[in-house]
């Protein structure tokens, strides 16, 4: 069955100074939407006029990365109480634009298990609970925000607490459903540079129900110009074959 494909693109890919420029960049690769990227320290909120041009130009942004130095399960309380605040504030930058969602990890580069010391300072219930009331927190101002709070799993060397989709998930059965996919191949490039088998992937997403966004989060293997236009022509002949 054919199925129509749309790929954002991350801001850090895209020439440009502002939204509306990359936008323009991101068009001419064959993306149909731009991934912001979002800062803490009250940066996401300072590009809200920025941004709200680029909304009423008609620029889609329907989902923003969290960039920032610390998060909401941080073992360092303060570091919480302002990764919280600063998600909050991203996700309602988001409502004000007209976006759909915001994600940010559990953590990253705190600690890992797989690494030395091994022993984490802090224990795994310890650890859910820290969670449970970060994002409960955030799942109820997006939800009066009329926007999408997504937890992003990371690989068992960034961080040692949402490592998996059924990590994720068994978190997310106690708070709330949330959903966003982003796109990078088996060695971290860009799709088609690896080994994931595309094609299954993609309809597995089709047979969920997923048809919002695919963001392409990667490095590139070669120029912008030449590596990402390819990957963009071979998702969407997997995508309609």
């Amino acid at each position: 069955m054919r199925h129509a494909i749309r790929l954002s693109a991350q801001e850090q890919y895209l020439r440009g100074d502002t939204a509306l420029q990359r936008w323009e960049h991101a068009q001419q690769l064959g993306f149909d939407a731009l991934e912001l990227r979002a800062k803490g320290e009250g940066h996401f909120a300072a590009r809200l006029p920025e941004l709200k041009e680029a909304a009423s130009a008609g620029v889609p942004m329907p989902t923003v990365c969290v960039e920032m130095r610390h998060f909401v399960g941080d073992f360092d309380a303060d570091k919480r109480v302002d990764a919280l605040l600063q998600m909050k504030s991203q996700l309602s930058v988001m409502a004000e634009i007209g976006g759909r969602l915001a994600m940010t990890p559990a953590s990253y580069g705190m600690f890992s298990k797989r690494l030395p010391p091994f022993e984490s300072p802090r224990t795994e219930a310890e650890d859910t609970e820290i969670l449970l009331d970060a994002f409960g927190q955030l799942a109820a101002h997006a939800d009066a925000e009329g926007v999408i709070i997504a937890l992003e799993p990371l690989n068992r060397y960034e961080n040692h607490m949402i490592n998996t989709l059924a990590d994720a998930a068994s978190l997310c059965e106690k708070i709330s459903w949330i959903r966003h996919v982003q796109l990078s191949d088996s060695n971290r490039l860009e799709p088609g540079a690896g080994h994931i088998d595309w094609s299954a992937t993609l309809q597995t997403l089709w047979a969920i129900g997923y048809a919002d966004e695919l963001a392409y989060e990667c490095r590139l293997s070669g120029d912008v110009e030449e590596v990402l236009p390819t990957s963009i022509r071979r998702m969407r002949q997997l995508a309609w074959s």
